[in-house]
Formats: C-alpha cells, structure tokens, sequence
C-alpha cells in the first residue's frame, strides 16, 4: 500500500493516538518524519521518539506526552499538501498562535522552526503547525 501524503497520515495518527489518550503511537519510519519528531521533541511537544525494525521495514515509535491529563499538543494539521505546496521566505513566515505554537518548515538547511528559520534568514515549504 502506497500513500499519497505520508506526512499527512504521520501527523493523523498522532492526533488520533492523543484522542484516545494513548501513550505511544507507531508509524512507518522515514527520514523526514523522524526530522519532525525530532524538531517535535525539541520543541517539548513530544516526550520521545525511536526507530525500530519490524520483519525488516523501519518503524518510528513516537511517545506522546500529556500535562494533567490532557494532550500538550493542542491543534496539529498539515498546511503543505502534495496538491498544494505552501512556500514562504524568511521575512513572511506566519507566526502561530502569536509565538505560542510553532510551524515546522523544510528549508535548504534542514527541517526547523518557523523561529530558527527567522534566525538564519531562510525560507522553505510550511509543512505543519502546532499548537
């Protein structure tokens, strides 16, 4: 089964998992998403995230985290689609939540922030946001 939007199902399944108050939540690993994870994680949206192999195919396992109960990441949702891509340069990348959540975005220096990307003047494709 081949998927259209990996990114998509990726940032699916973690907001289904935190639905049901889950405390993991597996996926098929890829470069990219563990890029996400990790930018996730950094930013302490995510406890922690690892990859495994299962009958030789990589899976990415991602800890949720929860503060009182409640999932910390409020609102995920794609913005770049494979029909639509979203760019955007350095100076007009939007702020989320005015600063509180962040954008993941894809530049030539790798996935980051909306903030680091302001910080090293690099533009690139809005993946997601989150708040």
């Amino acid at each position: 089964m081949s998927l259209s939007d990996p990114i998509g199902d990726m940032l699916a399944r973690i907001k289904n998992a935190q639905m049901r108050s889950q405390k993991k939540v597996e996926l098929p690993s890829s470069k990219f998403k563990c890029k996400i994870a990790e930018v996730l994680k950094d930013e302490g949206f995510i406890v922690n995230f690892e990859t495994t192999e299962i009958s030789d195919k990589p899976i990415l396992v991602i800890e949720l985290k929860y503060n009182l109960g409640n999932p910390v990441i409020n609102t995920i949702e794609r913005v770049s689609k494979p029909g639509r891509r979203i760019f955007s340069s350095a100076e007009s990348l939007p702020k989320i939540n005015n600063g509180l959540g962040i954008a993941i975005v894809s530049t030539p220096k790798g996935v980051m922030t909306d903030v680091n990307a302001r910080k090293q003047k690099v533009g690139g494709e809005i993946i997601c946001k989150v708040f």
